[in-house]
């Protein structure tokens, strides 16, 4: 079992921020986030997720638009803000990815099944983002406040990849962090059968 620390590092102790310090989200750090997260299990290994890195002032004025009143602070703070969204055509990859079998059928021409199939593994992944970025010294603010489609075709304009949510990634600012809010316990949420 990991030690106390890092699993008060990874849970216990680990926020949502709405805050950030004025320190940078380096490139290295992207990479490192990817090179842990990209480990997240899949249905037939089909690695769905793709993020954009916003990190430039001209790149988050055009994310600006696109958020709901509530996250345009925090996001135009935060160091960097990943998009984590989806491929509709991540099938494509499966005889790579899933080689053992014709996996590419079971989507290809099956618009319903990708769709949630996408959208559910890389949500997926996308925990895997904040667990990773957790775990190489980072914070962690996860927006779902925004409107997808104007966001989809302005970063996206091929329509082939879909958005999810967005997550603020820095050093947050601990002052301003609300007390930590309950969660239910075991037996409330539940059962062992």
């Amino acid at each position: 079992m990991l030690n106390k620390d890092t699993l008060d590092t990874l849970f216990r102790h680990a926020r949502s921020h709405n805050g950030w310090l004025k320190q940078d989200v380096s490139k290295t750090q992207c990479h490192q986030i990817y090179e842990l997260m990209k480990f997240a299990p899949t249905a037939t290994n089909n690695c769905p997720v793709r993020i954009t890195f916003i990190k430039s002032h001209i790149a988050k004025q055009r994310l600006k638009p696109h958020l709901n009143e509530g996250n345009i602070d925090k996001s135009m703070n935060a160091p960097a803000i990943a998009i984590i969204s989806y491929d509709t055509e991540f099938y494509k990859k499966l005889p790579f990815l899933f080689p053992h079998t014709n996996a590419k059928n079971w989507y290809e021409g099956k618009p319903e099944k990708i769709k949630l199939a996408g959208n559910l593994n890389a949500t997926l992944q996308g925990a895997y983002f904040i667990m990773a970025s957790r775990s190489i010294g980072l914070d962690c603010g996860p927006i779902g406040g925004f409107n997808k489609e104007t966001l989809n075709d302005d970063f996206f304009k091929d329509g082939k990849t879909k958005s999810i949510f967005l997550c603020g990634i820095g050093h947050g600012d601990h002052n301003k962090i609300f007390p930590r809010l309950p969660r239910l316990s075991f037996n409330e949420a539940c059962k062992i059968i």
